[in-house]
């Protein structure tokens, strides 16, 4: 067999393993869908809907992996979306008063504070010397708090409501390219450049990275960083989403929002191993919208509660999968018969 037919045997190979459960998710929700006589996506708005919701699990996804791959558990993930749309809103309304251009204008203001947020959050990290997880509940309690003063905890309604954002959410165009976008800027980034290469040897040892001479604190300061502008994007496609702001969480309620990429990220890592990480991720998240938009198909049947421990049950189930994928590919494998021994004279 020549290298040629090698390199395409390695392609499909690389390239069902991609799509496998994608491709099952799909079939299993088609056809449950299809039984009932209803459709997944019957029109327009709930393709937008697919698209956005796309984007928005996507992009919270890779914002979760960032610093979690190295460690780092950020619990105010959340709050900094909601933050720093709040924040963007009134820059955006005082500065423009809900004309032309206010949804490119908010989203600009989003990933700039969203990444002064995301640099306060991983200054604090590093200035205190204390695990990550206690400071990132210390940073979502305060932001949460600022949140609540700014907005005294009613909703962001008057400066969300315009033109600019009914044209931004009547059309899945937008959220597509913010979609692509954010592919194309987290693979040069992470895959291209010096702060990617020093990002993945801190990954994979630290202590072997900072002797070869890599800096850490800058590296980690970087990745809070990307990890605010990232959650910027996600605050500003929830609101047009939601066309408002809650400013009332408190009390870690924010942290909803964080909780939503978990199970892509699992499955994200898992596909990352057939294809690039983060068009895992991207492939993930289309399941993500699939299950969602299934959940909207059959949103009289299954409220929110049950739809919370359908999520969690095929997180667990994909955690046990792995936890054992040893195990059963071991006791899935067929049982190969010894050839006869030639006996020779």
């Amino acid at each position: 067999m020549n290298t040629n037919q090698l390199s395409w045997k390695e392609l499909g190979r690389r390239s069902g393993g991609a799509l496998m459960i994608p491709c099952a998710f799909a079939v299993i929700l088609l056809a449950l869908c299809a039984v009932n006589g209803r459709a997944m996506i019957a029109n327009q708005t709930s393709f937008y809907n697919f698209v956005v919701y796309t984007a928005i699990v996507m992009v919270t996804t890779m914002a979760l992996s960032i610093n979690l791959n190295s460690g780092r558990f950020d619990f105010s993930l959340g709050a900094m979306a909601i933050l720093s749309s709040v924040v963007s809103a009134k820059i955006t309304f005082a500065l423009l008063g809900g004309g032309t251009g206010s949804a490119p204008c908010m989203l600009l203001f989003n990933v700039i504070v969203g990444a002064l947020l995301g640099l306060l959050s991983g200054t604090l990290y590093v200035v205190l010397r204390i695990p990550p997880i206690i400071t990132s509940l210390g940073v979502t309690l305060i932001f949460e708090g600022v949140t609540y003063t700014i907005t005294g905890g009613r909703y962001v309604m008057q400066e969300v409501q315009n033109a600019s954002m009914s044209g931004f959410i009547g059309t899945w165009v937008y959220a597509f390219l913010i979609i692509v976008a954010v592919l194309a800027l987290t693979v040069l980034i992470f895959d291209h450049t010096k702060f990617g290469y020093d990002y993945k040897a801190l990954r994979e040892g630290q202590k072997v990275a900072v002797n070869t001479g890599v800096r850490e604190v800058p590296n980690a300061l970087g990745c809070y960083a990307i990890c605010g502008a990232l959650m910027g994007v996600v605050g500003f496609l929830n609101t047009a989403r939601n066309t408002n702001i809650n400013g009332g969480n408190l009390n870690f309620g924010s942290i909803s929002i964080m909780f939503t990429a978990f199970l892509p990220m699992f499955i994200g890592s898992y596909i990352g191993r057939y294809v690039n990480e983060k068009l895992g991720f991207l492939l993930a998240a289309l399941c993500m919208s699939m299950l969602n938009s299934t959940f909207a198909v059959f949103s009289n049947e299954l409220n929110a509660s049950t739809q919370s421990i359908i999520n969690a049950v095929l997180l667990v189930l994909f955690l046990i999968y792995l936890s054992n994928e040893g195990t059963l590919r071991r006791f899935l494998r067929p049982v190969r018969k010894n050839a006869p021994t030639e006996v020779r004279a």
